[in-house]
């Protein structure tokens, strides 16, 4: 079997938008395997040598939502414009959105370092330097649950605290908005959408790998 690490992470929200739901943010009732992997990420990531692969999600708090608006900015700045036109004035720009966010949660994710296929080097290296970082608290940079103001903390799971009971069927769900395989460095990374029937039984979900057939990849999107 594959060596697995076992991260526990919790915070006061979060909110896992679906692709429909960017504008008026919603939330899915569980964090899906891109963010999963974006917290593994935050904390150690070398793409040319190795990617993450989720492969449990345990749900450890119960599944509990609030509703709250917050001031955003309808526009962007485009970085390639000149200096005139690249300001913006947030107190003209700015509206109230409605967000749908999780709160009071606690997860245990489980991962396993896949190499790519040019790594030269041993897994065991990967997997020390992983757990070096996990359990001294480094970070490229701070981790979050689903958005970026919604801090998550982390530590290594001591596997004892036990899942809810709770188990539904959660549709066609995210699995990944990247190909995990491509780590050439682009100038401009194309997104390639995946999906995947995402179902919680007793609070655990089981994630398949990514080169399983029950993971739906689709083209390139512009």
């Amino acid at each position: 079997m594959e060596r697995e690490i076992a991260l526990e992470v919790w915070g006061d929200f979060a909110c896992f938008c679906p692709s429909y739901a960017k504008v008026e943010r919603l939330t899915s009732p569980v964090p899906t395997p891109s963010a999963a992997r974006g917290i593994f990420s935050a904390i150690y990531s070398k793409p040319v040598e190795f990617y993450w692969q989720i492969t449990r999600i345990e749900v450890l708090n119960p599944i509990r939502y609030i509703s709250f608006k917050r001031n955003e900015v309808k526009s962007t700045v485009n970085v390639k414009s000149k200096a005139e036109d690249s300001i913006l004035y947030t107190d003209e720009d700015r509206t109230q959105r409605m967000t749908q966010a999780l709160r009071d949660v606690r997860y245990r994710i489980v991962a396993v370092i896949k190499p790519q296929p040019t790594y030269t080097g041993t897994i065991e290296q990967l997997y020390s330097q992983a757990l070096r970082r996990i359990r001294s608290g480094k970070t490229f940079y701070q981790p979050s649950l689903g958005l970026r103001e919604f801090v998550c903390y982390f530590e290594e799971s001591d596997l004892t605290r036990k899942p809810i009971e709770d188990s539904m069927d959660l549709g066609l769900m995210l699995y990944d908005v990247f190909d995990l395989h491509d780590y050439i460095v682009h100038k401009k990374t194309q997104p390639k959408v995946s999906l995947y029937h995402a179902v919680m039984e007793h609070g655990v979900i089981q994630v398949p790998p990514y080169d399983s057939d029950e993971v739906l990849k689709g083209g390139s999107l512009c």
